[in-house]
């Protein structure tokens, strides 16, 4: 620890993470008078919410009849009956509110002609509980997570949150099961920063970079979720992996939603739209898993399109220019640029690509964190929000423009949360070197390794062994032997060779330091869904295609410890906040 500069910093509450659940919990944390800081890796508006295209979900009923009921109940089916109904109940009936104060904030939303905020349909969002389509998500054309992105940013400078930016969060300082800062490093000058806090809160974004094809960006390493593993502390459903049906084919750039909420459909090499055998009443608006499947099942019996029938056409040609030019200007710029396509003349071809992670850090509707010892006791010090989470309102399966609600709902009740418990500039409790000491170890030892494997060897043995073992149809057989072959990219670390010894902008270190995080995950992936023996939301299992609420209605609560995984269950949250309404399970799946 002597050959590296430690600085020392103090604050109220920390926050790891600066995209759309880190700078909503940065508002909040700095408008409530609390000494706030933001650390990310990137400049906060290259964060990967500025991704998110299609739109944020909330009941406004701008566009016809609404009810948060409703959106709750859509919420709750189509996690599948996994998500904590107290947490869906909280999520539904704060949307609005927390739609309007962006709005207020700042957000450029489009606009209906009498000037109300617009919203299109999405997949899964229905009203009167299931009877019909409601036009739901609200939207900034196709840019809508860029637009929140960049609006909360400017509100966080405006109340003075300081940021640590091309700063990467290392490990979190425990003391006797307490959450006491975080240890950072600055990529810029080489320096290491100790920053004490009464709470620190991850935000750091999911981690679909353990996967070979995936939508998201390089970055989403899910920094915070291997902080939480290494800190002792278990991560919750993360056998549950989202594939968006829409990725463009050889590249995995997303194609929002929202191009199927404007009047965009799916059609295989027959030229069939399919979705009506799958779907008969939501078609190309069902939920994500069983659109993804329904694209699967077409191209593995040989009925899907191109040449080599391996993808999946998607139709918006169809559509008046105007809308293209006005709703959906980006993706038709992605679209060209990606695969070369014009989209008012012809098809895009997608395939099923990863794109979000349902699993993630446990905490209650507050976004404190699990200990699950036995209980639902919180970890005194420590929230999580974001992708990072698990609250659970996604359960197994994430409604489309439900992930910037989430963002926005959870951010801000982490910084309510924090209110209640933080006094403005009290005094840190004295931490011994002890926690710092462990983290600069493990940060030395990794800068030093001199094995002769590379980084990116042991990346792609990872991602390619998730794609293959983990993907959108899993059995037995597949996992198990993707439980086995995941501990060899785990063990090559051991050999691992980072040539870069240097403290600036080291890029070899940076990819060595999240490689150690995403394979930690990729092992907890991989166990829990090898122990989950049923169909569920995205964790679908052709040896056990149905839903088995006698033995897994339950998340899965998974340890990491080396290459050993310990398996345990704790029970879905039945019960709402109000219990003015319940929603159980049907018999049988319904869609």
């Amino acid at each position: 620890m002597s050959t590296y500069k430690i600085i020392d910093h103090e604050y109220d509450v920390v926050v790891l993470g600066a995209g759309g659940s880190g700078l909503r919990a940065a508002v909040g944390l700095s408008e409530a008078g609390l000494k706030t800081a933001c650390i990310s890796k990137v400049f906060p508006t290259r964060s990967h919410t500025s991704a998110a295209q299609g739109g944020i979900s909330a009941a406004l009923g701008n566009m016809g009849e609404d009810d948060w009921r409703w959106h709750m109940y859509d919420t709750v089916k189509g996690s599948d009956w996994l998500g904590d109904q107290d947490a869906i109940e909280y999520l539904c009936k704060e949307a609005p509110r927390a739609v309007v104060e962006l709005e207020r904030y700042g957000v450029p939303f489009s606009r209906t002609e009498d000037g109300k905020i617009y919203q299109r349909p999405f997949g899964g969002m229905t009203k009167n509980y299931g009877n019909g389509i409601v036009q739901r998500t609200c939207a900034a054309a196709d840019r809508t997570g860029h637009a929140i992105l960049h609006t909360l940013y400017g509100q966080a400078l405006k109340q003075n949150t300081e940021f640590f930016i091309e700063y990467f969060a290392l490990d979190l300082i425990m003391k006797n099961g307490e959450c006491k800062g975080v240890i950072a490093w600055n990529l810029t000058d080489g320096t290491l920063h100790r920053f004490r806090s009464h709470i620190t809160i991850v935000a750091t974004g999911g981690y679909g970079k353990v996967y070979y094809s995936a939508t998201s960006a390089h970055t989403c390493t899910g920094d915070g979720n291997g902080m939480v593993l290494r800190a002792g502390l278990p991560l919750q459903d993360m056998e549950f992996v989202q594939f968006h049906p829409t990725g463009i084919y050889g590249v995995g750039c997303l194609i929002t939603e929202g191009v199927r909420g404007e009047g965009g459909f799916l059609v295989n090499g027959k030229g069939e739209r399919f979705m009506e055998r799958y779907a008969p009443n939501a078609k190309d608006l069902a939920s994500r898993d069983v659109v993804s499947r329904s694209m699967e099942v077409e191209i593995n019996e040989g009925r899907g399109a191109g040449k080599n029938k391996d993808h999946i056409n998607l139709h918006l040609d169809h559509l008046d220019k105007t809308v293209i030019d006005e709703r959906l200007p980006g993706i038709a710029e992605a679209a060209k640029t990606f695969a070369n396509v014009d989209v008012n003349k012809d098809p895009i071809p997608v395939v099923p690509t990863v794109h979000y992670n349902m699993g993630g850090i446990p905490t209650n509707y507050k976004a404190e964190v699990l200990t699950l010892n036995g209980s639902e006791k919180t970890v005194p010090g420590l929230m999580a929000i974001g992708e990072a989470a698990c609250v659970s309102v996604h359960g197994a399966n994430r409604l489309g423009s439900n992930s910037l609600i989430d963002l926005v709902v959870f951010g801000r009740a982490a910084a309510k949360r924090a209110k209640e418990l933080v006094k403005p500039g009290s005094p840190h409790e004295k931490v011994s070197n002890d926690e710092t000491d462990k983290c600069v170890d493990r940060f030395d030892k990794i800068r030093n390794s001199k094995g002769s494997t590379k980084t990116s060897e042991l990346r792609l043995s990872m991602q390619k062994t998730m794609q293959s073992k983990c993907a959108v149809f899993r059995t037995e057989k597949t996992l198990k032997e993707g439980v086995e072959q995941i501990r060899n990219p785990f063990k090559g670390i051991e050999d691992i060779s980072v040539k870069d010894k240097s403290l600036l902008f080291n890029t070899d270190l940076v990819e060595t330091l999240e490689f150690d995080n995403l394979i930690r995950q990729a092992l907890t992936t991989m166990d829990s869904a090898y122990y989950r023996k049923e169909s569920r939301g995205a964790h679908a299992r052709e040896d056990f295609n149905k839903r088995d609420d006698k033995n897994f209605m339950k998340h899965t609560l998974a340890w990491q410890d080396g290459n050993k995984v310990k398996i345990k269950y704790r029970d879905v949250h039945s019960r709402t906040l109000t219990n003015d309404v319940q929603y159980f399970p049907p018999k049988e799946r319904v869609y």
